[in-house]
């Protein structure tokens, strides 16, 4: 099992292209994104530091301000080939372009080019997460699965998405002894013990608290499926206490989301992925939600409209972002919290639902960096020569040590990142 940074323990192994020094905390990178869109009157920034403004689908972030950075004005060419939703979002990470026909090829993207590199590094090459189940129909003649899949393996491989909060849980944490019933901490309390005794003060309680949080994500998987809705196959250790039900997402979708965005941190805070991408939804996404009173229209429908409600959905969004900066913030390592040496983009392959305007996309990016991302201004490159969203990911894997000479469609960095 993966822990947290220790200063009195080297955890971090040999050197590697995301840390300069043995014993340093490495960088991660993370995706986070929601499909079709935001509401374009309120998804706005602008200033820099102390005044910096943002518009009300940010609002959630306001507490972070001084880790964000807003960038406006890019876009994917190949994305203005095609038709919308599906051709806007399978290649959002990699700008390559799709085929369609119902044949399905793009690119492999950013954050499994990142994977790739450091996957030798820790326990999970990257977490590929989500919230909805993807979607295998066709959309004015392209595939579907544009839709539902943003991070790309290869051009013919889409990586699966872990739809489950317990098997992406499990995936982390089970160092292949049997769990059953067993919880993961139970399992290793032990170690932990014998731990204690070599580590400091300060390491000891972080310890706790790290091993506390853990607890706390076992008990709220084990709530949800008591519930009804976990509706996922766990069997007990002697039979089974349910049925088998014909598919395994919580049924509450702020529960689900939560619960995926608290394994996003651990798994960062353990360092046993450095890499992970979460889709919150689909583009095109059928999503309702209840839990704001909203649950009159899916969310693609809802999209079309510049409404109130799609403001509180916006918002609901935004949240999740907001509770991972929260989270990681708590969690120092050395000089610097998690937050500090992550960098967490949230994006969409849209600006705007109601237009289907993909000629300047949304992105915001949240964390350090690791000291390397300037934060706390806005950046707009809407009138500049080169918008490229491939560009930006050149500038961002320079950060991690990467350095290609071209990547999708460009062969050039984004100026200031």
């Amino acid at each position: 099992m993966a822990l947290p940074w220790m200063e009195s323990i080297p955890v971090w192994g040999e050197t590697t292209a995301s840390t300069d020094k043995t014993g340093e905390a490495p960088l991660r990178f993370g995706v986070m994104f929601a499909g079709n869109g935001f509401h374009r009157d309120h998804f706005w920034a602008k200033g820099e530091g102390a005044d910096l403004e943002i518009g009300q689908v940010l609002d959630p972030l306001a507490p972070y301000k001084d880790k964000l950075l807003f960038i406006r004005g890019l876009y994917n060419a190949e994305a203005l080939k095609g038709n919308i939703h599906s051709s806007q979002t399978g290649n959002l990470l990699s700008g390559a372009p799709l085929s369609s026909g119902g044949e399905i090829r793009s690119g492999t993207s950013i954050d499994q080019v990142l994977a790739q590199e450091y996957g030798q590094d820790t326990k999970v090459p990257s977490l590929v997460l989500g919230c909805e189940k993807s979607n295998p129909s066709v959309h004015k003649n392209y595939s579907m699965l544009y839709s539902s899949h943003i991070s790309w393996s290869s051009p013919t491989t889409p990586t699966p998405l872990e739809l489950y909060p317990a098997l992406a849980f499990d995936r982390l944490f089970e160092d292949g002894a049997k769990r059953e019933e067993k919880s993961v901490l139970d399992a290793i309390l032990g170690d932990a013990k014998d731990l204690r005794r070599n580590i400091s003060k300060a390491d000891r309680r972080k310890l706790d608290e790290y091993l506390d949080s853990v607890r706390d994500v076992e008990e709220r998987i084990d709530r949800a499926g008591k519930r009804g809705e976990m509706q996922g196959w766990k069997p007990p250790l002697e039979k089974p206490n349910m049925a088998r039900p014909a598919d395994g997402i919580p049924q509450d979708i702020a529960e689900h989301m939560k619960l995926m965005c608290d394994i996003m941190v651990l798994a960062f805070q353990t360092d046993a992925t450095r890499v992970c991408t979460l889709k919150l939804n689909n583009d095109h996404s059928s999503l309702r939600f209840s839990n704001l009173g909203i649950d009159y229209m899916i969310h693609h429908l809802l999209s079309h409209q510049e409404s109130e409600d799609w403001l509180k959905v916006n918002q609901f969004f935004f949240e999740q972002l907001g509770y991972v900066a929260k989270r990681l913030s708590e969690t120092q390592e050395g000089e610097r919290t998690t937050l500090d040496n992550t960098m967490i983009m949230f994006c969409s392959s849209m600006l705007a639902g109601s237009q289907h305007d993909a000629t300047k996309l949304p992105v915001v990016i949240l964390g350090g960096g690791g000291g390397k991302l300037q934060t706390g201004r806005t950046l707009d490159y809407l009138d500049q020569p080169n918008r490229k969203m491939c560009s930006l990911y050149l500038s961002l894997m320079d950060k991690f040590g990467i350095h290609k000479e071209t990547f999708g469609d460009s062969a050039e960095r984004l100026a200031d990142i």
